[in-house]
């Protein structure tokens, strides 16, 4: 693990890179050095060898000299010329060995003038250089003045010829003297260069008879012959200049070598510096960008600790290098100060996590946390609490009536009184949602939760007071106990609200969880079930209760009814499913059901010549549904059925849930051929204030009013005014409940336009309803 971190370090990132990129610099450096100084040694060498060629041919024209001026000394001498003259062979001989043997001449000769040996004087056998002086004569006979070189047993000698006058050309003396190790030797001394000479002989035998040369190059040499330019040998290079000598009896060439090594060896010293300032340097910029990366990477490492810190959640930790005024100090700064807003959102979204905006209360989820951790609470012996849950009634109507901002002030208003109502610290109150609160109590067991049940339905007998409006409350407040209504903290919520249900339905102040609540939630999820279960399976039945004319209007028409054949409770009465399909929002697959079916009856031939009108009933989910005028125009069109064969009845209640939307959809059902009609007219609120704006073509009275009109005159009176209102809006008008002949001959005195009920007949269906109305009447 370590080493994978240090691998992907960027430290070791930056001065590997840089350290690199500083030896290709370095090594490019030393390999331009090397080459230059190679190509320097060489170019020195050529004129080093240059000069020493110079010097070579000036020795050996110093010694071709130094052999004429002997032999011009002999020819001058005069007891030798009067030897010649008078032909006495023992002086000439005499003569010749002692002058020779003085100059350190090798070859002493008199030759006549025509150029025939007369007499020798040798170091050596007389057969080797018969043929060497044979050949030297004549080229030293062309040019006197010159000097010839000739090869004598693999041996160079150096051949000078000088007149002999008297005070004619009476003869030649001519003189030789090996070009030997000596003179190498004063070379070498001389001009610390290599001499060799290379001796091939007539028959191809090469020979290195002179050499200053150290013996593995001179057996190289002995081996290899000439070389081409340089002699590469283990002990280094060495550079040659090959110096050919006009011989006879041989090719001879003189090597004068100088060794490349020898040259470099001075900036040896040189190179050795420059490496060890290379190696120096080398470390020293490891060092100085280590401690620079170092001063790059130690803030980065803060940061990388900062934003692990910030994933834990520690925002309370500045961080360092922030003072620093250099690009890392700027992104410190603006890392702490993005350190600073993270921590300051954190808690505001803890708070809006945990905490209701409107009231400042907890939430749900900050009191639910709460009953946790006071059940989880280790205290012995254990301590009962009690979660007592509220609901306000009418508050949807507050915020219709008065708007959603008098609503937020009551909704705080209730909060501080709720407040005011806890006593310990302890305690919480919270806002669930909407118009919905719970307490929580500590210590506190059934009795304790009833009695602050009491004191707040006390403390909302006083109405409150904004401006010029003043509002009742009243509300449904149920309560559950631990550890006796529930085990954990989620079931004691869920029981307290189920409490708060029953206290609302049987408007009591309040009240305790009670195991028989609960039994109906049972019973509907078995319900539900059931219900989508008979959907499926065509297990509802369509009932039709006709509607007729009191005043001899043409057509006929009926309300659709729905019934429940269970299979093994028979004939299930609708107000023990209806209400909760409503509640569950199940209705609008019952009301698409039914749709359905009086699409399918008026498609049906036996329907098709009735000048039949049928009543749909729509909830106020299905008003709320944006889709509902494109899921009932998908159906007219499956079954190509009219509109206008249906009229749609909305009670008031659904209307005034939303009165916006709701107006918005019957708008758009009214385009689309649809009669309208409000159900149950004089059981809702504020109706009037809509109805005049609203695209309806009929009112039904509520059956309430038209069966009380037989026992009490203020019933006759609201369906008399009802009636008169509704035909000076120009809409027609239903009385449903007409039980009695009475009630329907008074209704049809007050001119009512339409009536049903069981009088006239029970809901039929749908053959029995065909059957009915075929009968004459």
């Amino acid at each position: 693990m370590q080493w994978r971190l240090l691998r992907h370090s960027l430290i070791l990132r930056l001065v590997g890179l840089s350290l690199l990129l500083l030896l290709l610099v370095q090594a490019a450096g030393f390999a331009v050095v090397r080459a230059t100084i190679d190509r320097n040694a060489r170019a020195q060498i050529a004129q080093a060898l240059d000069l020493d060629e110079n010097v070579w041919r000036r020795l050996l024209e110093q010694n071709a000299e130094k052999l004429r001026q002997g032999s011009a000394l002999l020819a001058a001498d005069y007891g030798f010329r009067s030897a010649v003259n008078s032909g006495d062979e023992d002086t000439i001989q005499s003569v010749l060995e002692n002058h020779g043997s003085r100059i350190g001449a090798t070859v002493a000769a008199l030759l006549g003038t025509g150029m025939e040996v007369r007499a020798v004087s040798l170091t050596g056998s007389m057969n080797a250089f018969a043929d060497a002086l044979r050949d030297v004569v004549p080229p030293l006979a062309v040019q006197p003045q010159g000097s010839q070189i000739a090869v004598v047993d693999g041996v160079p000698y150096q051949f000078v010829m000088v007149p002999l006058r008297a005070p004619v050309v009476i003869g030649w003396v001519l003189m030789g003297f090996p070009v030997n190790q000596p003179l190498a030797d004063e070379v070498r001394q001389l001009l610390s260069v290599h001499v060799a000479l290379v001796v091939t002989d007539a028959g191809g035998a090469t020979k290195v008879p002179v050499s200053t040369l150290p013996p593995g190059p001179l057996a190289q040499l002995q081996r290899e012959g000439v070389p081409s330019g340089e002699l590469q040998t283990p002990d280094g290079t060495l550079l040659a200049r090959a110096i050919r000598l006009d011989s006879v009896g041989g090719d001879v060439q003189a090597l004068l070598l100088r060794s490349v090594e020898e040259v470099i060896a001075p900036y040896r010293q040189l190179q050795v510096l420059l490496a060890i300032i290379t190696v120096a340097g080398v470390l020293l910029f490891a060092v100085g960008t280590g401690l620079v990366a170092q001063r790059l990477t130690t803030p980065l490492r803060s940061l990388l600790a900062a934003t692990q810190r910030l994933s834990r959640g520690e925002y309370d930790v500045p961080l360092d290098h922030t003072r620093r005024t250099d690009e890392i100090g700027n992104l410190a700064r603006s890392f702490d100060l993005m350190r600073v807003d993270i921590g300051a959102q954190q808690t505001e979204i803890r708070r809006l996590a945990y905490w209701d905006r409107l009231t400042g209360l907890p939430n749900r989820e900050r009191f639910r946390d709460a009953v946790v951790q006071a059940i989880a609470s280790p205290a012995s012996p254990v301590q009962p609490l009690a979660v007592l849950t509220l609901d306000l009634d009418r508050f949807k109507h507050v915020n219709d009536v008065l708007g959603y901002a008098f609503g937020d002030r009551l909704l705080q208003a209730v909060a501080e009184r709720l407040s005011q109502q806890v006593r310990s610290p302890d305690d919480m109150v919270a806002r669930l949602g909407g118009n919905e609160f719970a307490i929580l109590l500590h210590r506190a067991d059934a009795a304790a939760a009833h009695d602050v049940a009491l004191r707040i339905n006390q403390s909302f007998e006083d109405p409150l007071a904004f401006e010029d409006q003043t509002v009742d409350l009243s509300a449904g407040i149920g309560f559950a106990c631990w550890p006796g209504d529930a085990d954990d903290a989620d079931t004691l919520l869920s029981r307290s609200e189920i409490a708060m249900y029953a206290a609302k339905r049987k408007l009591s102040g309040a009240l305790q969880y009670d195991a028989a609540f609960d039994s109906t939630s049972t019973q509907t999820l078995s319900l539900l079930s059931e219900l989508r279960h008979a959907v499926e399976h065509h297990e509802l039945r369509l009932y039709l209760q006709p509607k007729v004319g009191l005043h001899g209007q043409p057509g006929l028409a009926a309300e659709a009814l729905v019934r429940w054949q269970h299979p093994q409770r028979g004939l299930v009465p609708p107000m023990q499913f209806i209400p909760f399909a409503e509640q569950t929002g199940f209705v609008r697959h019952l009301t698409l059901w039914m749709f359905e079916e009086v699409a399918r009856l008026l498609a049906d031939p036996r329907t098709q010549g009735l000048p039949l009108r049928v009543s749909v009933n729509l909830s106020t989910r299905d008003l709320l549904d944006p889709e509902l005028s494109h899921r009932l125009a998908d159906i007219l069109l499956r079954h190509g059925v009219a509109a206008s064969a249906f009229c749609l009845e909305i009670t008031e209640s659904a209307i005034m849930d939303d009165p916006q939307r709701a107006e918005a959809m019957l708008n758009r059902l009214s385009e689309q051929g649809f009669k309208l009609s409000i159900d149950d007219f004089g059981t809702g609120y504020s109706s009037l204030a809509y109805l005049k704006r609203l695209p309806v073509d009929e009112l039904k009275i509520d059956k309430s009013f038209v069966m009380g009109m037989e026992t009490g005159e203020d019933d006759a009176m609201i369906v008399r005014s009802t009636i008169d209102l509704a035909h000076n809006l120009g809409l027609t008008v239903v009385a449903e409940g007409v039980e009695t002949a009475a009630i329907l001959e008074r209704l049809r005195i007050l001119a009512c336009d339409e009536a049903q009920g069981y009088h006239i007949a029970r809901p039929l269906p749908v053959d029995d309803f065909l059957a009915w109305q075929a009968r004459p009447r």
